[in-house]
């Protein structure tokens, strides 16, 4: 298993740049010993909490995001950082799946998606930074 350092993007937090921020991780993932699914899940949870931070961190304005890749002993870490509104993903309730499927509601499966994707995340309120940090075996 090939390990690398961390490595970070630094970016608007605008929805622009969600494939951006996907060819970081793509490019990061090159080399990795990494299944199709495994690989699917890492990106579809890069993309989930990318839009959902350039949709609600900032809602008086723009504002940028950190997003920082790496591998170290057989796990994929993937951490986020934005100085926009606190939110800890860990408050957010699991959607009631069947009721928003019967009254065909849409949005609002993103925390949902990586809690249930990823092996397991943290966050902590830095000062003014919400630090939120996903990780997945390989």
């Amino acid at each position: 298993m090939i390990a690398f350092r961390p490595d970070e993007l630094k970016i608007s937090a605008d929805l622009a740049e969600a494939e951006r921020v996907r060819a970081f991780l793509r490019e990061r993932l090159r080399g990795l010993t990494v299944t199709e699914e495994t690989e699917l899940k890492l990106e579809l949870s890069l993309h989930e909490i990318f839009v959902n931070i350039a949709m609600y961190a900032y809602p008086a304005g723009k504002g940028e995001v950190s997003v920082r890749l790496w591998s170290e002993d057989g796990t994929f870490y993937m951490e986020f950082r934005d100085t926009g509104i606190p939110f800890d993903p860990g408050e957010k309730a699991a959607p009631d799946l069947e009721e928003k499927i019967r009254r065909g509601q849409r949005g609002g499966y993103g925390i949902f998606l990586f809690k249930t994707l990823m092996d397991g995340y943290s966050f902590e309120r830095r000062g003014d930074e919400n630090v939120l940090r996903v990780f997945k075996k390989l």
